[in-house]
């Protein structure tokens, strides 16, 4: 068990010298690396191979995307009952076999193997991600879960800049197989890593729940869920704001080369702008966290979206469209802080896979279901008229969210940390 938990009086420097926050970490920067450069090296390989075809870039993101819809609820359940390191060490291990097999196939096969390492990744993180959550729940004191939150934010924003000058560079200088390589050797990179967090509670797990069924459990997860205000209100705000996201994730390419008229390679420099201002918007957001509640971070981070989609979309000049991209940024650290903070401190431990299970299918079905329909959608409406619906049900959210703000966070997580002190 960690000794962040068991200190009473929690410090940076205890912070930083927790075993689980370190691997955590290292674990986090080798994914990065690997799944940057495969989204950009496929996405240029796609668009090189289809000559731009629309139909085929969304269906990148409906490979990256889908899976996380079908396979969340179901993967959280079973991080509620698995032992959470060790299926975190596995699906990487998973991940990386997979990733090998595919560059088999794509050097002696057909080109469209490529989706498949995506889809098979995709898939395997629904596993991945919610056992990460249960050990952060367990192993960070609650005091400095925003700190935890704001750090791994830091890092994303970090490579929202460097990701994509990697992955052009890689795919230009080395090729589609070396890239997908290189992503297979991080997966490995990963699970090396993982093999150093504290060790699981099987004891304690085991003797939580001797033979409850995964579907009584999955059962319980939905009512969970339901009785509680907070977590209703932000699954409708996940709906609406897949939706808008869906529409015009895959479309981003083409904002840079038909409304700006630059050439596709360009989007990188937009994703750094992107990251630069996470980079500066997770520093704001630290050092307002502890004076604002989540959801109202959540709602200014929301508000702002819808200005700078909206501007994005109608804008033809260069520096207002890379402005727009960096206030988008900008306030993207608020949002994703916001909606993790609320989720931990509203959920119990024995809960937090199944919760995040339920909420995650919202936000992604949506998001699946328009991102699926991007390319119909781009061939017979304007990018302007897209990314301007974007925008208003971005608005939608923010008056779902409204309520919320005389909400306080219920402390439901408290039972998990008071259990982890005990043991």
């Amino acid at each position: 068990m960690s000794n962040v938990i068991a200190s009473d009086a929690p410090t940076m420097r205890s912070f930083f010298a927790n075993r689980f926050v370190q691997s955590i970490m290292l674990s986090g920067l080798f994914l990065q690396i690997g799944i940057w450069i495969r989204n950009f090296a496929i996405l240029l390989y796609v668009t090189d191979m289809t000559n731009n075809d629309p139909y085929s870039v969304s269906l990148i993101s409906v490979a990256e995307f889908a899976p996380i819809f079908i396979f969340s609820f179901i993967g959280g359940a079973f991080a509620d009952r698995w032992r959470p390191k060790l299926t975190m060490v596995w699906c990487d291990i998973l991940s990386a076999a997979s990733v090998f097999v595919i560059m088999i196939t794509l050097y002696y096969g057909s080109w469209k193997a490529i989706f498949f390492a995506t889809l098979v990744s995709s898939i395997l993180s629904q596993f991945s991600q919610p056992s990460g959550m249960k050990l952060f729940k367990v192993h960070v004191h609650e005091s400095q879960m925003q700190m935890g939150m704001s750090l791994f934010q830091s890092m994303m924003a970090i490579f929202m800049i460097l990701g994509p000058i990697m992955g052009t560079f890689v795919y230009y200088h080395f090729g589609i197989e070396v890239a997908v390589a290189i992503m297979g050797v991080c997966f490995l990179l990963s699970a090396l890593v993982l093999t150093f967090l504290p060790a699981d509670r099987k004891n304690e797990e085991g003797a939580e729940k001797p033979s409850t069924h995964i579907f009584a459990e999955m059962g319980q997860g939905f009512k969970y869920v339901l009785k509680n205000k907070m977590l209703v209100t932000l699954g409708g705000c996940f709906a609406v704001a897949g939706l808008a996201i869906g529409l015009i994730s895959p479309l981003g390419i083409f904002l840079v080369t038909e409304n700006l008229g630059l050439p596709k390679e360009d989007l990188q420099w937009f994703m750094a702008a992107n990251g630069i201002a996470m980079i500066i918007g997770g520093g704001v957001t630290m050092a307002f966290a502890k004076k604002v509640s989540p959801q109202a971070l959540l709602i200014v981070g929301m508000s702002v979206s819808v200005v700078a989609f909206a501007v994005m979309g109608l804008t033809h000049l260069v520096w207002l469209a890379l402005l727009m991209q960096f206030f988008s940024g900008l306030v993207m650290p608020a949002i994703q802080i916001g909606i993790s903070t609320m989720i931990l401190g509203n959920t119990e431990e024995a809960f937090v896979g199944r919760v995040n299970g339920i909420l995650n299918p919202l936000f992604m079905g949506a998001m699946v279901l328009t991102m699926s329909l991007a390319g119909s959608i781009k061939a017979s409406f304007s990018l302007e008229s897209i990314y301007v619906t974007s925008a208003v049900l971005f608005l939608i959210g923010v008056f779902i969210m409204l309520p919320t703000l005389k909400y306080k966070i219920s402390g439901a997580g408290q039972p998990g940390n008071e259990e982890a002190k005990a043991g």
